[in-house]
């Protein structure tokens, strides 16, 4: 009897199985299986790389000069110099933004703040001195540097370039600051998500403060790798630290806030803002008036732009600091912080607050 039993059940196993299935239980099953999430990774990563190197392509590949603020010293005698930029102008292709000064010393100061990106000014020999600065920005000051030299040979004018604020000797392209700022942004997402991989039962207010720890522990290491260990750049110890810190911080948040909501889709616009958008516009690997236009001002609202902009103020600007790259880092750092402990109920984490033994007591 058992035997014809367990019969009649295979056959109607084996005819249930038999039935061709309709193509929506082919899509309720696929769909229900761990190839629909696979296969969706796979269309999106090829898609990133694309982007990746497209992004990084467009703003990097040939970068190309759009209105260089420059300032024109008037006096003793500004003919010499205004005629030297009207040949600057057309052999960059490109429009200085010339900015008046009265002296030397109030086009200088304007270089200090970094309102211009070279001076122009009659020189005591009756040639034209063109004053650059490598630390706004090496890609800049090269161009300026190449251009005056041809123009001076082209007019005949005896052209001086010197660059009155060099880049620090270990840091001969001026990258450094850059790669550490990338740095603190890819590992401060990085470490976003490994919380939530490995230590996903962080209530709302742990996981902020295990942030706030790493990023404090990750900035120091790298500031310290940078500048103890390699000697590349002198660096400001305690505000480089603090900025590294920072940018990891807000990284972390920007992910934890998309993981709140979006779940597990939670790379994506991290990726795009932090990466794709974010590093390219930054203005570190290339200077903001050889960058398309667009990315120039937004680079400056964006985590990795704010925090190259910081980094590079306190090691070569020092008293002239700028107030608005902590602002933007802040803002990003508190709408991330608020959408995440306003919805944080949503957030794929934390642990019950009734402990699991009472629960089940219960």
């Amino acid at each position: 009897m058992s035997g014809g039993g367990e019969q009649g059940g295979s056959s109607e196993r084996h005819g249930a199985h038999g039935r061709p299935l309709t193509l929506r239980e082919r899509w309720e099953a696929y769909k229900n299986s761990p190839f629909l999430p696979a296969t969706v990774l796979v269309l999106i990563v090829a898609a990133a790389a694309g982007l990746f190197a497209g992004s990084y392509t467009y703003a990097m590949a040939d970068p190309t000069p759009h209105r260089i603020p420059a300032a024109l010293v008037t006096q003793p005698e500004a003919e010499r110099g205004e005629a030297f930029v009207a040949g600057m102008e057309k052999a960059l292709d490109a429009s200085l933004e010339l900015h008046d000064y009265p002296d030397a010393a109030e086009a200088r100061r304007a270089l200090d703040e970094q309102k211009v990106f070279a001076i122009v000014r009659a020189s005591a020999d009756g040639g034209v001195a063109l004053d650059v600065a490598g630390a706004s920005g090496a890609s800049v000051a090269e161009l300026l540097g190449k251009a005056g030299i041809e123009v001076g040979d082209a007019t005949g004018v005896e052209v001086t370039v010197r660059d009155v604020k060099p880049l620090q000797r270990g840091d001969p392209r001026g990258l450094a600051l850059f790669y550490i700022s990338l740095a603190a942004v890819i590992m401060g997402f990085l470490g976003a998500i490994q919380l939530s991989v490995h230590a996903h039962g962080l209530n709302p207010a742990e996981r902020i403060a295990f942030t706030v720890a790493y990023a404090l522990l990750g900035g120091f290491a790298i500031a310290a790798a940078v500048d103890w260990w390699l000697g590349a750049v002198d660096l400001p110890f305690v505000q480089s630290w603090l900025i590294l810190a920072f940018t990891m911080f807000t990284s972390g948040m920007v992910f934890t806030m998309f993981n709140t909501l979006m779940g597990r889709w939670a790379m994506i616009p991290t990726w795009g803002v932090m990466v794709l958008l974010g590093n390219p516009s930054s203005g570190g690997a290339v200077s903001w008036p050889l960058l398309p236009s667009a990315l120039g001002h937004i680079g400056r609202w964006l985590p990795p732009g704010a925090s190259v902009n910081a980094q590079h103020t306190a090691v070569y600007y020092q008293g002239h600091q700028f107030v608005f790259p902590y602002l933007v880092l802040a803002a990003w750092a508190l709408v991330s912080c608020t959408v995440f402990w306003v919805w944080r109920h949503r957030h794929p984490g934390g642990r019950a607050r009734t402990p699991e033994h009472a629960a089940a007591a219960t």
